[in-house]
């Protein structure tokens, strides 16, 4: 069965009603990507697929109620069912003694779960301490009706669930079209795509931590999601430099007040700042950052950072590192120990007066 409760965060129940084994969820939002990796996390704990879920009618599964037990069922919410071969049946509306049991579970693994009030640095250690805690109070609570403890009665019903199998590509897709600045807009958010793409229509696959970008059967990039419930604050811009670089090299005066390149990496920041004291520089840095598109990113960030530190920091010096490091070759030349036969035993002194007599000897004018 699967229940919620809205408090700060979207909990979301899902309990395995002959074990009565349950898992706990948090999520920023309650959507439908949220919904469906709820679903695989819980059937990743629970070690399978129960052939039947009961689901309340909630959006995400449920667009339109008919008269009985006649629903229209979601497409994504379908095709989910479809992957993981379950049968959904859907409870009754205003029928709370149907679900009542999960409402149950909710408020009583809440008591026990959040007795202690714990800080989380994000979402993922929540969770992370929400799944721990609740597979330790199955081997905690007496099952009650059967003898042994919810963990014991699991793990005999484990093997009467289904295989999991490839878990459900639970994305939400929408169409966008690319602005002429390279951004496309989300949830009051920017995100940045390839050049390439200005002007052009993409498809946008978003997920609960992050969101992808495809065209042509391709998919070009991802960035993290934001998530910002609050409405007050402006929406942020996020930016990749490397999706500008065919900008730059068509302009590269770009590159020094342009809002792409302000968080480069250390490395290329400290190149940069170098090479736009001198003339050519801009070229000469946008030539430097293209080395990322034929090269790993990586090996063109270390052999900056030699170049920097030998003090040599030039394109030519950079590729010829760059080269090296590639090869496998080391970057630093050894040393050669110069042999004792051809150690210098006496300095030689400068006379110019030997020059002098050069220029005297058999010295001819022209007439």
């Amino acid at each position: 069965m699967l229940g919620g409760e809205r408090t700060k965060l979207q909990v979301a129940h899902t309990k395995l009603s002959h074990s009565r084994a349950y898992i706990v969820r948090a999520y920023l939002m309650q959507t439908h990507e949220m919904l469906f990796d709820a679903l695989t996390q819980a059937f990743r704990v629970l070690g399978g697929v129960p052939r039947r879920g009961i689901f309340d009618n909630m959006k995400t599964a449920v667009d339109r109620i008919g008269s009985g037990k006649a629903r229209q069922v979601n497409a994504r919410f379908a095709a989910m069912a479809s992957h993981y071969l379950f049968e959904p049946e859907f409870c009754n509306p205003a029928s709370g003694w149907e679900k009542g049991q999960v409402e149950k579970n909710v408020q009583d693994a809440r008591r026990r779960l959040w007795q202690k009030q714990p800080s989380f640095p994000d979402l993922a250690a929540l969770n992370a301490w929400l799944e721990e805690g609740c597979i330790a109070q199955w081997g905690q609570i007496p099952h009650g009706v059967l003898p042994g403890s919810i963990a014991d009665v699991h793990t005999e019903e484990v093997a009467s669930l289904m295989e999991m199998g490839r878990p459900f590509d639970g994305f939400v897709e929408h169409t966008k079209r690319v602005s002429p600045t390279c951004l496309i807009h989300f949830e009051r958010n920017r995100y940045s795509v390839p050049a390439s793409l200005a002007n052009r229509p993409v498809s946008l696959r978003v997920y609960p931590e992050r969101i992808v970008i495809a065209a042509e059967g391709q998919f070009l990039c991802e960035h993290k999601r934001i998530i910002d419930r609050s409405h007050d604050l402006p929406g942020r811009t996020i930016y990749d430099w490397r999706h500008y670089l065919a900008v730059i090299q068509r302009k590269p005066g770009a590159l020094r007040n342009g809002a792409p390149f302000t968080e480069l990496p250390d490395g290329f920041r400290h190149l940069q700042a170098h090479l736009l004291k001198h003339p050519g520089g801009d070229r000469e840095m946008v030539e430097i950052l293209a080395l990322v598109l034929q090269h790993d990113e990586q090996a063109v960030l270390c052999a900056v950072e030699l170049a920097l530190e030998a003090g040599v920091p030039t394109k030519t010096h950079i590729l010829n590192l760059l080269h090296r490091l590639i090869d496998g070759k080391d970057d630093k030349i050894a040393r050669i120990d110069t042999p004792q036969a051809l150690e210098l035993r006496r300095e030689p002194k400068a006379d110019v007066g030997r020059y002098d007599a050069l220029r005297m000897k058999d010295l001819r004018h022209a007439s």
